[in-house]
């Protein structure tokens, strides 16, 4: 049966950057000149900045104006060099624990080091520090914002390897999509958008789903191997209203489920979630602007994990686990308006942006786990859990502008954290207890910052910067251990934060149609929380209980440190409505260890590529006929932190056509991994490879008014 609700597709062929030379108006942030860009507008955001402090780093916007048949967030992200997600699988077929962001090789485990927003909210899930890229794609998109390098303060903490900042826009009138594709899947999509009094409401949605690949490749299946199903939709509503000269309130409400399967009986998974905030914004562009943003975040995550014989012709329950969590914010910020005419030259006002604020953020969360299955009963149960604070203060302040064509910035934020009282209680069902630990709460204090420059001269600008940045470990990290097949890991209850400094210089040429820009930095991470390998069964280990032969026994750790070096290279070719871009990175990241921890020093992290690259070619939609072609490459990679399960590299071709039929109607065909190439996403310790999105087609069409 096919069953079509809602959903908004998400980026899939970026339009040109849209340029504004009037005042935007109420509820629009206009960002002009920053680095790479030289005016974007999106909508749905918080206070507009100008000649922000991300201006002196290195920094990528992305820009959409229509939703693409069948795209997905997390893939238009892997056209941009460096930007690594914890699998190459998408969110159709990958773990929902696997899907964390990174930039610069500061990888290594599945939570987070790049700070993921959406109209300045924090994403990570409150529990794991995973992001739910399904979410999104209920979501009309404006644009993603990519700053690369720490040190992002006025963001909040967590932003060790840059930010990714994702921008909603209320449409005007309304869209809608419908596509089916290979395997029997489906996409539909809708987003309307309409005045209410003086205000304005827009709702969106997106529902997709299809029988999945099987994941394992073919020449290791066995009778238990069998594709992965999933079903995912979302629904949201944004209103926003005036509230007095050049103030408005915005409000957003939305919810999005997620079901998933990993290929074999019992590993069926389920993520549900509610997101609401409420904000209220001052943003006239010549006076005093301000913000007060409050937010909650619901997560309802249940999974099961599976023991699969070595044959593959029987599976059985190893654990099955519901983690409940929620995190909820609130941020107050003020912009001041601070201006100086100089006296020679033109006399032009010169604006120096100053921004300062304070944000809160809690997230509270628990993993309820059974397991030590006896065919299919469990045995044994364990809760684990526990609570985190951080308060920060921020302030930045960015001289300079057009002037003399220097521009430098200077920000910091200082943090005082609390990780609450934890737990972990293990019991035998119906009977005795096994494990019943406490861990006493800690709390201590983080400061960080940046400062940087930017000199332009005609059409070249050099930049350098330097950064700190800190992360707190997830309750997923500190509490909870966890097993993928057969290998194990023991969580660590005393974790310490991860701390960054870092370093770039760049330079940037821009003439006409033509686009050039090349960065090279250097970071050292410094209590890297990494999977560290400490054992091989059989055997019973602590935390963990019982692995069997063969299988790996680990406990997250902190390593003494992740350095990692490297360049970015990306240009941009426009002539007429066709646009060639190509982006390249070169990551040479090194593992620093000693003690239990020394068999890793000098090795690459774990799911770390030294090379990346994508080549793409797109045009508009202005005429009747529009399209892209992209080629991404994913160099060579370790799935394991000893090095010794490679992945291989992949090279991959996505491409799309679109004929408009009449002024708000196309009919679009869109092809993803179109030459079938193997990309390899997992490899287990018995050396069970699984792969990645195989050739996927789809075709459908799409209307607007």
């Amino acid at each position: 049966m096919i069953r079509l609700a809602v959903g908004v597709a998400a980026l899939a062929m970026p339009a040109a950057v849209l340029a504004q030379e009037a005042d935007p108006p109420l509820g629009q942030i206009e960002v002009v000149p920053l680095l790479r860009v030289d005016v974007i507008l999106v909508q749905g955001a918080g206070l507009p900045w100008i000649e922000g402090g991300d201006s002196v780093e290195a920094r990528t916007v992305v820009t959409d104006g229509r939703p693409g048949l069948g795209a997905r967030v997390e893939n238009r992200l892997r056209d941009e060099a460096g930007l690594v997600q914890f699998r190459r699988s998408d969110s159709r077929s990958a773990h929902p624990t696997s899907q964390g962001v990174t930039l610069r090789g500061l990888g290594g485990n599945a939570s987070s080091r790049a700070l993921v927003t959406l109209d300045g909210v924090p994403q990570a899930d409150p529990f794991g520090g995973w992001v739910a890229w399904s979410a999104y794609d209920a979501i009309r998109l404006g644009g993603v914002a990519i700053t690369r390098g720490g040190g992002s303060g006025t963001d909040g903490p967590g932003a060790l390897a840059g930010t990714v900042a994702l921008y909603s826009q209320m449409t005007d009138g309304g869209e809608a999509s419908l596509a089916y594709g290979s395997r029997d899947g489906w996409d539909g999509a809708f987003s309307l958008g309409t005045r209410l009094g003086e205000g304005k409401v827009a709702v969106d949605g997106r529902y997709s789903r299809g029988d999945g690949f099987v994941p394992v490749v073919a020449g290791q299946r066995g009778a238990v191997d069998r594709a992965a199903p999933y079903e995912q939709g979302g629904l949201g509503a944004r209103l926003r209203f005036g509230a007095g000269p050049d103030s408005r309130i915005e409000a957003s409400l939305r919810g999005f489920s997620d079901r998933r399967d990993r290929g074999t009986d019992f590993t069926t998974s389920r993520v549900d979630g509610v997101d609401a905030s409420l904000r209220f914004v001052k943003d006239s562009l010549g006076a005093t602007n301000w913000l007060a943003l409050a937010y909650v975040q619901l997560r309802d995550f249940d999974t099961g994990f599976a023991s699969v014989a070595a044959n593959r012709k029987s599976a059985a329950p190893a654990l099955y686990q519901q983690v409940p969590a929620t995190g909820i914010g609130a941020r107050l910020e003020w912009q001041p308006v601070v201006r100086k005419t100089y006296r020679s030259g033109s006399g032009a006002t010169t604006r120096h942006p100053l921004r300062i604020g304070v944000d809160w953020r809690r997230t509270v969360g628990r993993t309820e786990e059974d397991y030590f299955f006896t065919g299919l009963n469990p045995g044994r149960h364990r809760s684990a859990g526990g609570s985190s604070d951080t308060v920060g203060a921020f302030a930045e302040w960015t001289p300079g502008g057009e002037y003399g064509g220097l521009l430098w910035t200077l920000s910091g934020r200082v943090d005082h954290w609390w990780i609450g009282t934890g737990y972990r209680h293990e019991y035998n069902i119906g009977g005795s207890t096994i494990t019943d630990a406490r861990f006493a709460a800690r709390q201590g204090w983080e400061g960080s910052g940046r400062a940087g420059v930017r000199w332009k001269a005609g059409d070249v600008a050099l930049r350098a910067a330097a950064y700190s940045g800190w992360r707190l470990p997830t309750l997923n990290e500190l509490y909870r251990p966890f097993r993928v097949g057969a290998d194990a890991t023991a969580a660590n209850e005393a974790l310490a934060p991860e701390r960054l400094l870092g370093a770039e210089v760049g330079a940037d040429w821009k003439r006409w149609g033509t686009k050039l820009s090349v960065t090279l930095f250097a970071n050292r991470l410094d209590n890297a929380i990494a999977n560290v390998t400490l054992g091989t069964g059989p055997g019973s280990f602590p935390g963990v209980g019982f692995v069997a032969a063969g299988a790996s026994y680990s406990q997250r750790q902190n390593l003494d440190a992740i350095d990692s070096k490297g360049i970015e290279v990306s240009a941009e070719q426009r002539a007429g409505p066709l646009t060639l871009r190509a982006t390249y990175a070169f990551t040479d990241a090194r593992v620093a260890a000693s003690g239990a921890a020394a068999a890793l020093d000098g090795k690459r992290p774990a799911q770390i590529a030294k090379h990346g690259a994508s080549l793409s070619l797109r045009t508009g939609e202005a005429g009747p006929f529009g399209g892209f072609a992209t080629l991404r490459y994913i160099g060579r990679q370790n799935e394991d932190d000893l090095g010794l399960q490679p992945l291989g590299d992949a090279l991959t071709v996505d491409a799309g056509l679109s004929l408009r039929l009449t002024q708000g109607l196309r009919i679009e065909a869109r092809g993803e991994n179109i030459f079938d190439a193997l990309v390899p996403a997992a490899l287990s310790s018995a050396g069970i490879l699984e792969r990645a999105t195989p050739r996927t087609l789809w075709v459908g069409v799409r209307a607007a008014y």
